[in-house]
């Protein structure tokens, strides 16, 4: 069966013959000396991730699972990037996308046309606040979502007076909200803005971050906790003059930086009254961690604490599209109805209409099944399963997320915290074990947990249709993969 085939049913909804899996080969048109072809790429044209590694093909998937060119059959348990959130292959996102495109405009200009489905999705995650926000921005990326938050969030007080003084952005350190310069410049991850600091913004401002695991003092309690949170918080608008502060910006559950760490009870309530108190903006970024990720279909609904401007992505449209968006409150809205009428941004692959297709489809099977009921149920049998196999393993320091939304930490001294050597790669290591021929699952790995450049994590995100087997198979993988790589480590 050739790999297009195998793609072709994996689209369909269907799974290629077991007896067939050995002869997948991609068709690259590249040959190895024994005249088969290659199983890996390292890639001659695409200006890839890592220029030095050959990275294995994948020629189709379905549901949690993704066919490699190799014969190998990889168990999906992050979710890409902890985006797949429906699985691989859905056919009803499919042919939700293929009627769009039928219709001869999956894409229309924004600045000339308006479309039906694309007014029905921003309809949708309206409703899905129920009416806490009233307007949504619909763009391509979780970075271009930041980017656009940020100038609406300007603009916002510009629409009143023009020579605001309000230029001030409050973020947070061991954070990360994209790669283009204005979201990078609000992120506080220390090695993924080392190469580019000149160019980034010097009027963001950073706090710490609530990093229970490394911050809270022996006996402090989550009130306490919070409290010198919000302290430190009132003490840098003080510090910048609070007249001259646009918004305070913070994932409700940090992702790829820190590994799921979620905010300790009360903090963004106590964080929201401090922006409020001196009328700045209360900005939450949930490209990561929202549109059901952590149980509720918006992080900030667990605890009721709506921001001003909310960023979403990733499981918006599930991987089957490139979309993102924003979600903007009453108050800015209203500033712009009154003011220019008009948010002074824009960009080419806008709420083009074959996006809005397939992310009102995510979202529709996600309401319709009562996804966000597996992810709270299969999410606290994971995270009980986590800590039972692994929780008392020397070197893992820290298991920590919510839903399906789990990160694990990794220390050379669990007593001390002490993180391991960065040139060691320890979550790299986890990583290329786990998705090995031995084991076939992927963990997604990051650096720099505990001072932007040592520290070790991996995130598992599965599929929101995950069952309690698949579960079971993600943690067997994970005990192997920990007492693997560390009993090899051992010596080092």
């Amino acid at each position: 069966m050739s790999p297009s085939a195998v793609a072709d049913l994996a689209l369909q909804g269907q799974e290629p013959a077991a007896s067939h899996s050995k002869a997948i080969r991609p068709s690259n048109g590249h040959s190895n000396s024994n005249g088969t072809k290659p199983t890996t790429k390292r890639t001659e044209f695409l200006l890839d991730r890592n220029l030095h590694k050959s990275f294995p093909l994948v020629v189709g998937g379905k549901g949690n699972l993704l066919y490699l060119a190799d014969g190998r059959t990889v168990f999906d348990a992050t979710s890409g990037a902890a985006v797949s959130c429906l699985g691989h292959g859905n056919p009803r996102v499919i042919e939700a996308i293929s009627n769009q495109i039928k219709t001869g405009v999956p894409y229309l200009c924004s600045s000339f046309w308006s479309s039906e489905i694309v007014e029905e999705l921003c309809k949708e995650l309206i409703n899905s606040t129920q009416g806490k926000m009233k307007r949504v921005y619909l763009i391509g990326s979780g970075s271009e979502a930041i980017e656009a938050a940020i100038k609406l969030a300007r603009q916002y007080f510009y629409e009143s007076d023009p020579n605001s003084p309000r230029v001030n952005i409050i973020a947070r350190e061991s954070s990360y909200h994209g790669n283009t310069i204005g979201a990078l410049g609000v992120s506080g991850h220390v090695a993924r803005r080392a190469p580019y600091e000149p160019f980034l913004m010097d009027n963001v401002h950073h706090v710490s971050a609530c990093y229970a695991y490394r911050q809270r003092k022996d006996g402090e309690s989550d009130a306490s906790f919070v409290a010198r949170k919000a302290a430190e918080l009132e003490a840098k608008f003080q510090e910048l003059g609070p007249e001259t502060v646009i918004g305070f910006v913070c994932e409700p559950v940090v992702g790829a930086a820190l590994g799921c760490v979620p905010s300790v009870p009360g903090y963004l309530r106590a964080m929201r009254d401090v922006c409020h108190k001196h009328g700045a903006l209360f900005i939450l970024d949930e490209v990561m961690s929202g549109m059901g990720r952590c149980g509720t279909l918006h992080a900030w609904q667990e605890e009721d604490v709506a921001p001003d401007l909310q960023t979403i992505g990733k499981g918006l449209g599930g991987g089957y599209q490139p979309i993102a968006a924003v979600l903007i409150s009453s108050k800015i809205v209203n500033a712009l109805l009154n003011g220019s009428g008009q948010f002074v941004h824009g960009h080419t692959y806008q709420a083009m209409p074959v996006q809005a297709a397939a992310a009102l489809e995510v979202q529709k099977i996600q309401r319709e099944e009562n996804m966000l009921q597996n992810v709270q149920t299969q999410g606290a049998y994971l995270e009980m399963c986590l800590k039972a196999r692994v929780g008392n393993h020397p070197n893992v320091g820290d298991i920590r997320g919510k839903g399906l939304f789990w990160g694990l930490e990794f220390v050379k001294d669990k007593a001390t915290k002490e993180p391991f050597d960065p040139r060691l790669a320890v979550a790299q290591r986890v990583h290329d074990t786990a998705i090995s021929a031995q084991f076939n699952m992927t963990m997604y790995p990051g650096t720099g947990t505990a001072d932007g450049y040592a520290g070790d994590h991996v995130i598992l995100a599965p599929t929101y249709i995950c069952t309690k087997a698949d579960i079971d198979h993600i943690v067997d993988v994970v005990e192997g993969v920990v007492n693997q790589v560390f009993q090899k480590m051992a010596g080092l």
